[in-house]
This record gives structure tokens, C-alpha cells and sequence, in this order.
């Protein structure tokens, strides 16, 4: 008779700023992976709207443990795909210091119309 394989350790996940219909970031082992971060300021042009998000991602980073230079993949849905050069520049200027990580963007429709830019990332702690 063989003897069943091992159960694997479990170790805690911790959730940041949870609320009853989503956290704002999940952390488990060394891994961060943070909510769409999404603008304050609708009025805000696409620039504007862009810094909004990443301050946003840089608070929940240094907040869960990490920091922009540990980011291993970033989405970034955007409304209208012809303002993504004014993204790029503020993004650019954003990583400047640390290697940008990959990054997939594209265009869809976000949850206000009045968002230009939405933001995913998961990053290692440290």
C-alpha cells in the first residue's frame, strides 16, 4: 500500500483594505497582486488620470511591502487607445530608475466612462 502524497502547507493570505466586494490587494508568499487601480479625478486629462493610478500603486506597494522596481507585470486597460502616447510619457517618466516590467495594454470599455485608464499589477514583496 503507498502511502498518499503530502498535503503542501498552507500559508495565510493577507488582504489590504478589504471590503465586502473586493481588496484592494492579496498577498501571499512573496507575491503582491493589487486591484485595478483606477483615477480619483475623472476630470483629470489622460496624464493626469495616469498619475492618479500610479501614486495610487505606489501607496498599496510600499503599504503591502514592496515598491515600483519589484513590479512583475503590469495590464493596463485604457478607453480610448489613441491617448496611450500621453500614458507612455507619464509611465516612462514613472519607472525611471528601475526596469519597467512587461506590460500588456489594451482598450475596453471601463466601469465609469468617465475613467480613461485602469491599472493591474503584481509585484514581489522586498
Amino acid at each position: 500500500m503507498s502511502t498518499p502524497p503530502a498535503m503542501p502547507s498552507t500559508s495565510p493570505v493577507r488582504y489590504l483594505n478589504p471590503e465586502p466586494r473586493y481588496s484592494d490587494a492579496a498577498i501571499h508568499g512573496n507575491v503582491v497582486w493589487l486591484a485595478g487601480q483606477v483615477p480619483t479625478d475623472v476630470s483629470a486629462d489622460m496624464a493626469g488620470q495616469t498619475r492618479q493610478v500610479l501614486d495610487q500603486i505606489d501607496a498599496l506597494l510600499v503599504q503591502a511591502g514592496s515598491h515600483r522596481g519589484r513590479i512583475l507585470m503590469a495590464q493596463v486597460i485604457v478607453r480610448d487607445i489613441t491617448e496611450v502616447p500621453a500614458m507612455n510619457a507619464v509611465w516612462e517618466a514613472w519607472f525611471e530608475g528601475v526596469t519597467a516590467p512587461p506590460r500588456a495594454t489594451f482598450q475596453a470599455p471601463l466601469v465609469n466612462p468617465d475613467w480613461r485608464i485602469e491599472v493591474i499589477v503584481t509585484a514581489a514583496l522586498g
